[in-house]
């Protein structure tokens, strides 16, 4: 496992916006965002599983309104910002968690073996 830094601590605010970044998933190219709830920070494959579609509304907007949910924007289904579990509409199953830690005021994502840096 290798931790890739991301960002600094302070781009990631409560319910604000996500900091994507690419990740290279079983092979294949995937857009993936960090967010921060509860003033823990999460990432995940930006991918619904009811259509795999990116989740963004509007470029890194992944957040509804009342900052509770992560919500799809092509067809509504709603993931948990702390688990990526499915919270309701047209989901099938959670969203793929990303792990990630802060230390030194930096957010890193961390690979394991279906997940790595995108090799240019």
């Amino acid at each position: 496992m290798q931790e890739i830094p991301l960002c600094n601590t302070a781009d990631l605010s409560d319910g604000g916006d996500a900091v994507p970044f690419d990740v290279a998933y079983l092979g294949e190219t995937c857009r993936a965002f960090a967010i921060r709830y509860n003033g823990q920070a999460h990432a995940y494959l930006n991918r619904c599983t009811h259509v795999p579609m990116e989740l963004d509304y509007q470029p890194n907007r992944i957040f509804d309104d009342s900052g509770e949910w992560l919500l799809c924007a092509t067809h509504g289904a709603a993931y948990r910002p702390d688990t990526g579990d499915c919270g309701g509409g047209p989901c099938r199953g959670g969203l793929v968690k990303i792990a990630l830690s802060e230390s030194s005021g930096v957010v890193h994502w961390h690979t394991r073996a279906q997940l790595q840096p995108v090799e240019f």
